[in-house]
């Protein structure tokens, strides 16, 4: 049931909004009816969380499947240190509860996919897209599109970031550009970006999450002009901004119906991503004396700090042109920090030469260093 009314404390929370003429108390009440769901917990979604949770909105969902890492804290500013590897949408939903307790708060602690996606988004007015995940982009632009609501997305990329108002309604029946109208093609997982490869500058995420949120929060007010049209891309480094005009392509519909016939079957297949091995799974068949390859497929520096004993460097950039030196005719085990470039790794090889014999470590070498060696020293 919507709210018709502000009651007495909302009002003095809210004073600054209800003394803007463009806001006043008719746009709080839109805001305290509103739901939104916040598609990622980590940097992005911080600010995008805090900001969101201050303003009153009143149903915020979160949706992250990742548990709080230390090396994320510098840019994820709504943890604590002592809440590693603790469940993100958890503890972020324990925050924000504390800072405004009239709201409420759905946590959801799986990935988003596409057996779920559907279902979940449906239930919300607006989406926020927080998350670093391509696939999961994606999923979002093309749920969002058929079930026509706006999402609202944000990139970051080292010291730049990009935010825009995907699929929104501009009214007499039309809406905005899509993300496929940009991005009409899916990058290949071995060509995609990694914070933990490139690195982020830890005030980026805050930046532009500060500026999706603003941009929800116009979005369900209506005042002021949203980015339903175009693409704000900001550059700390040069302290720069460039707006450029977006335009929904004729096929907006139907290249979101064909990206999720793909995505839908494969949920309803047997094959429900890469095989997996714990950590303990892993070090028992070693102890045995199996003949298992072990493939690290981070970075130098990272190898070079802790790695599994055996194991052979190729950090992911350098896949494509060493494919041959991966054995075919043995159990191939690929790791990485926590198992994310790892399983992309594997969906490349997957792909490109149909090899079947490759398992991802589940949680990475720092399911390693907890599970079976406490004593390496993981970054």
């Amino acid at each position: 049931m919507e709210a018709t009314t502000l009651v007495p404390t909302e009002k003095e929370r809210y004073q600054k909004h209800l003394n803007l003429p463009e806001i006043g108390p008719a746009g709080q009440l839109k805001l305290k009816n509103a739901r939104v769901l916040v598609v990622g917990a980590g940097g992005l979604g911080c600010p995008v969380l805090l900001y969101l949770t201050a303003a009153g909105v009143g149903t915020i969902g979160i949706i992250d499947p990742d548990v709080v890492d230390l090396s994320n804290l510098q840019r994820q500013v709504l943890y604590t240190t002592d809440e590693v590897g603790k469940p993100k949408a958890k503890m972020a939903a324990s925050h924000l509860n504390r800072l405004n307790p009239d709201l409420s708060f759905d946590t959801h602690t799986t990935a988003l996919e596409s057996s779920n996606a559907r279902s979940i988004i449906d239930s919300y007015d607006i989406v926020v897209d927080c998350t670093d995940n391509f696939k999961v982009r994606y999923l979002v632009n093309d749920v969002c599109v058929t079930l026509g609501k706006p999402f609202v997305y944000g990139a970051i990329h080292r010291f730049e970031g990009q935010v825009a108002v995907f699929n929104a309604d501009l009214g007499t029946g039309r809406r905005g550009p899509t993300y496929r109208c940009l991005f009409p093609e899916y990058p290949n997982d071995i060509e995609i970006p990694n914070c933990s490869d490139t690195g982020v500058l830890g005030v980026l995420p805050g930046v532009i999450g500060t500026y999706q949120a603003s941009e929800v929060i116009k979005l369900i007010t209506g005042i002021g002009q949203p980015l339903t049209e175009h693409l704000l891309m900001i550059d700390l480094l040069a302290v720069s901004q460039q707006k450029i005009k977006t335009k929904r392509r004729a096929d907006a519909d139907e290249l979101a119906r064909q990206g999720l016939a793909p995505a839908m079957a494969q949920s309803s297949s047997d094959e429900a991503g890469p095989q997996k091995i714990t950590a303990q799974e892993l070090a028992d068949r070693l102890a045995t004396g199996e003949n298992i390859f072990l493939l690290d497929v981070r970075e130098r520096p990272e190898y070079d700090l802790c790695h599994l004993e055996g194991a052979v460097l190729i950090p992911i950039g350098m896949i494509p042109n060493n494919r041959k030196r991966i054995p075919t005719d043995r159990p191939v085990v690929v790791y990485c920090h926590h198992g994310i470039r790892s399983a992309n790794v594997i969906q490349y090889l997957y792909t490109q030469d149909g090899l079947t014999n490759l398992y991802n470590l589940d949680g990475g070498i720092n399911a390693w260093a907890q599970e079976v060696e406490p004593q390496m020293e993981v970054y």
